[in-house]
């Protein structure tokens, strides 16, 4: 229980700086899980495009400060290699 007006106003704020925190994590693992299924499919043109998506998100998502800018790079980087080993294997068969 806050104490003073400004520990209320912490409080406040804290809830909603947790709920945005929060909407766009899900949104970003949505968004990822969409992606893979679709790689793992083999739809290569929906992945491509969810690819963009996922991608722009983690860019945006590290712009507002909700993931560290070192963990969007990370994830863009291992999701690329996950669509060109997706298209290697499909140019093998």
């Amino acid at each position: 229980m806050p104490n003073t007006k400004s520990a209320e106003k912490r409080v406040r704020s804290s809830a909603v700086k947790t709920a945005r925190n929060r909407a766009v994590k899900s949104r970003l693992k949505t968004l990822e899980k969409k992606y893979l299924a679709l790689v793992s499919s083999g739809k290569a043109d929906d992945a491509k495009a969810a690819y963009g998506d996922v991608v722009s998100a983690l860019a945006k998502a590290a712009k507002g400060g909700f993931i560290p800018s070192a963990t969007a790079s990370r994830k863009r980087s291992r999701l690329t290699l996950r669509m060109k080993s997706a298209a290697a294997a499909t140019t093998a068969a």
